[in-house]
């Protein structure tokens, strides 16, 4: 009884110490008090959505909408296109047997050791050759492209398939990409969602990719736009900060059903 109680004790502060500065972050956008010098404490003296209306009004030196608008389409396009990456890389490493299948497997899994940051160099002369620099097409190109590095827990689900299936419908004279699209596709349904949402949460918080690339303010994502917002706009980073939440909370509770699904089955052989 008394380890359940100091097991809950546990619990309940380590929930407080990550949703505190959630917390503190939405009060300061419903805050009144525009700079972090004369931010009113943790409890605001009184609350506005001002800051929220002046987000989207006032953009003479900070267009959010714009930033909104940007970030929305390299996570849309980035979803899409790591989305089908992933799964046709996870699907291959766990149907076909090859002879690179192995050293393949092996590198990827060394390379997920180190930090995506080492490599920045490299992305950046890359970008540069290819005249990607300032073009949010590069944005998506490189999150689709590094996508498929983290296929393991997909590969892991396809595995919990059985092959019989896969031989009974070539009996039945069933070509590979049929089976790929009519009967594991649809049965790869949750694993699907869970690398949607994966690939479309990324871009909204990643900070270093864009400030590489992107060098015009007009083509900033939100969270490297946000950053340029000086001290006297405190207010407004926090109310930027909370609306960025908004499209990955709404997919989260609309999708994770299929999410919790795909993790479990993945994590069964991944």
């Amino acid at each position: 009884m008394l380890d359940t109680g100091v097991t809950y004790v546990l619990l309940i502060a380590v929930a407080f110490i990550f949703f505190f500065p959630c917390l503190w972050i939405i009060l300061a956008s419903l805050s009144k008090s525009g700079s972090i010098y004369s931010f009113d404490g943790f409890f605001p003296r009184s609350y506005s959505l001002a800051t929220f209306k002046k987000l989207f009004t006032d953009t003479t030196m900070y267009n959010y909408p714009k930033w909104f608008l940007n970030t929305l389409m390299v996570a849309t396009g980035s979803c899409i296109l790591g989305t089908f990456l992933t799964i046709l890389t996870a699907y291959t490493m766990s149907r076909f047997e090859f002879k690179a299948r192995k050293p393949m497997m092996k590198i990827t899994m060394v390379l997920g050791m180190f930090p995506s940051f080492m490599g920045m160099t490299a992305v950046y002369l890359l970008m540069t050759q290819f005249g990607l620099i300032n073009h949010l097409w590069g944005l998506i190109l490189i999150y689709a492209a590094g996508a498929p590095m983290g296929y393991l827990t997909q590969k892991g689900f396809f595995d919990t398939i059985p092959k019989a299936i896969d031989e009974a419908a070539k009996i039945d004279g069933a070509t590979n990409l049929q089976i790929f699209t009519k009967i594991n596709l649809p049965l790869a349904k949750p694993m699907i969602v869970y690398t949607a949402l994966t690939s479309f949460t990324w871009p909204w918080s990643d900070f270093i990719l864009p400030k590489l690339l992107l060098k015009e303010k007009n083509l900033y994502t939100v969270a490297v736009g946000l950053m340029s917002l000086d001290e006297t706009e405190f207010a407004r980073f926090a109310a930027g900060s909370v609306f960025i939440a908004l499209p990955i909370v709404v997919l989260y509770f609309c999708l994770v059903r299929n999410m919790v699904n795909g993790i479990a089955a993945g994590a069964v052989k991944g």
